[in-house]
């Protein structure tokens, strides 16, 4: 039973592996073409100076793709998970603090942002994607391994961690 549990973590690690890389991959793709978009998105949020907004603009969306591609292809997967819960955790931390001082806006997670109408209907969806992909980034930093990834190859294991591969850390 005890391995079954494991197997079925390793596969449930997998899965939020995918899913967060690709979300990552898809939001980082729709930005990177589109700086200016990605700038005044951070900067609708009214929580940075203007130049460290506009630095995070330019970053944030190559940031979003290395993460995505790392957690996707399985490299360097613990610390591309702890990024990806940060960066849920800032989104959550932003898209909050605009709905509780009145702002509307676009989040722009998924390139556009700025000003608009009507938008504080979608924050609590927002948050709670957000929140949900957060855990699921939390459970793949949380694992030593995942399936099916190129860690397993590039990093050899010590005898003691094959007796744990899977297993929470």
């Amino acid at each position: 039973m005890r391995d079954t549990g494991r197997s079925t973590l390793a596969w449930a690690g997998l899965a939020a592996r995918l899913v967060t890389g690709v979300v990552w991959i898809v939001a980082g793709g729709l930005k990177i073409t589109e700086p200016t978009a990605s700038i005044n998105a951070v900067r609708a949020y009214q929580l940075l100076p203007s130049s460290v907004a506009e630095a995070v603009g330019i970053a944030l969306p190559a940031v979003e793709l290395v993460v995505g591609l790392a957690l996707v292809l399985g490299v360097f997967t613990r610390g591309a998970a702890v990024i990806s819960a940060l960066l849920f955790l800032a989104f959550v931390v932003g898209i909050s603090s605009v709905w509780a001082r009145g702002i509307e806006i676009d989040c722009g997670c998924f390139g556009g942002g700025g000003t608009k109408a009507g938008a504080t209907s979608a924050y609590p969806w927002e948050i709670a994607r957000d929140v949900a992909l957060l855990a699921a980034s939390l459970l793949v930093a949380s694992l030593r391994r995942t399936r099916l990834s190129l860690d397993a190859l590039l990093f050899v294991h010590r005898p003691e961690e094959r007796a744990t591969e899977g297993a929470v850390s």
